[in-house]
């Protein structure tokens, strides 16, 4: 080994010493100096690099994380000497042009750039899998291509993506044997398994802190129990009548994320228990060979604030005990029904103080939130199905926005926390009326950033569906 190469590694397994001015110290992450000044650790390196093989040296990870200089000199020393050495292949090396050097630059990747090289989890449902796709949902796309022939041909194209069941009343636990047997018919001669998903959301005070949304149960009625024997039971036994099939759940949007910080609320104060309860309770029910469950963890605009992170990490923490363990769920659920973007670092705009200012980001973080009180190894969801830009003035805005898009579409594994984007919220469904006389109307759904004459919450919201296609990103 040269000389100088041997002394820069020998330093870089000294302890730390002191740091480089050129480059932010990053407390909070504990990254120190191995003690080599940069320009010395690069004259060795270049003087037994050959010409073009080292153009440029990246002082950034990916996630624009601070690398050690014990990292840069040992690994970039290593790649100096393995990788850039000519191979003696009995050819010379081609001519031409040396490149023009990079030396010194810092490279950030584009927000929205995916790096996933990573092989497939193969514990992720959503890899290898067929999607189910719901024939209801196809018909209401085929009526609006047909109310509007000036768009058919893009608004067709929607009709070909998956989105999720959602079982909102105890009525509508028939759906589900339909679905699966629907599913099953669905499933081709290639082999690959169908996978249904569905959104279990009937908790007693449901949506504790909107209109919009409350459901049938409360726990004044005896909610909590009819939530577990008229709801929960039903549907687990129907789960079990099809072992084969692959089946996603995201169980109950808006719930947990409320008990961290809306219990000041009259309702979600009574709903507390009841919320715990019942998600421990169907957590444990559900829980079976070939149903994965996601909780759902709200979003980045709700909880990304470190104070909220840490206060649900506890809160999910003792709801996955009283479950019987973190083990019983693959992991969480974000942005359901929601509008933040996965990586554009749009939320800046909204709130410069939340430092989660898209989900990807979120999701990294609640990561983190997680492992500090033992959860670890969870995956995440992202519902994309409305996120295709920034769309509105303030995280607050949650009803019908209007300059939404599609975004992404449904894919397993686009990075190696996330298992999948999916298409959780049927785009065209609305989020609730804007209709003053009636009683479930919320104000979030007259705002300025809320489409105008919206229907109930879950009914078809035709001019709302055109504008997402239309503003579509990326285009369809």
């Amino acid at each position: 080994m040269p000389k100088e190469i041997r002394i820069v590694a020998r330093l870089a397994a000294k302890r730390p010493g002191p740091k480089d001015p050129s480059l932010q110290w990053n407390r909070a992450t504990r990254h120190f100096a191995a003690g080599v000044p940069y320009s010395f650790w690069l004259s060795g390196v270049k003087r037994y690099t050959p010409p073009g093989c080292l153009t440029g040296l990246y002082r950034h990870t990916l996630d624009g994380t601070l690398m050690t200089y014990r990292w840069i000199s040992v690994s970039l020393a290593a790649l100096a000497i393995v990788a850039c050495v000519p191979r003696h292949n009995g050819r010379a090396r081609a001519g031409g042009p040396r490149p023009k050097s990079t030396e010194g630059t810092v490279v950030v990747p584009a927000p929205e750039a995916s790096s996933n090289t990573a092989a497939p989890d193969p514990t992720n449902p959503f890899v290898g899998a067929t999607f189910y796709i719901n024939p209801e949902y196809v018909k209401e796309v085929e009526d609006a291509a047909a109310a509007s022939p000036e768009n058919a041909a893009t608004i067709k194209k929607v009709a070909a993506f998956p989105t999720a069941t959602w079982i909102v009343m105890n009525s509508f636990v028939e759906k589900v044997p339909k679905v699966l047997d629907a599913a099953a018919k669905q499933s081709g001669s290639d082999g690959k398994p169908i996978l249904s998903a569905f959104v279990v959301y009937n908790l007693p005070n449901r949506d504790c802190a909107a209109k919009a949304s409350s459901g049938e149960l409360t726990v004044d009625n005896g909610g909590e129990q009819r939530y577990k024997t008229e709801f929960i039971d039903k549907i687990a036994a129907q789960f079990a009548k099809y072992p084969k099939q692959r089946i996603v759940v995201f169980l109950e949007p808006d719930s947990l994320p409320n008990l961290v910080t809306n219990l000041t609320q009259k309702q979600c104060a009574a709903g507390e228990h009841a919320y715990k309860n019942s998600i421990a309770y169907a957590i444990t029910k559900l829980n079976m060979p070939n149903v994965s469950i996601y909780l759902d963890i709200g979003h980045a605009g709700w909880l990304g604030w470190e104070g909220n992170r840490q206060k649900a990490a506890g809160v999910y923490k003792d709801v996955l005990t009283q479950a019987g363990g973190a083990d019983k769920i693959r992991g969480f659920v974000t942005n359901i029904a929601n509008y933040n973007t996965v990586a554009s670092l749009d939320g800046h705009k909204l709130g410069p103080t939340n430092p989660c200012p898209d989900e990807l980001t979120y999701a990294k973080k609640l990561t983190e939130a997680f492992a500090a009180v033992g959860v670890t190894g969870k995956k995440f969801v992202i519902d994309t199905s409305r996120n295709g830009r920034p769309t509105r003035s303030t995280w607050s805005s949650w009803c019908n926005v209007k300059a939404a898009g599609l975004g992404p579409r449904p894919q397993a594994s686009p990075d190696p926390l996330i298992d999948a984007y999916f298409w959780i919220k049927p785009p065209g469904e609305s989020d609730g009326t804007s209709d003053p006389k009636s009683p479930r109307t919320d104000p979030a759904c007259k705002t300025g950033d809320s489409m105008e004459n919206a229907p109930e919450a879950g009914e078809w919201f035709q001019p709302y569906f055109i504008n997402l296609v239309k503003n579509a990103e990326p285009p369809l």
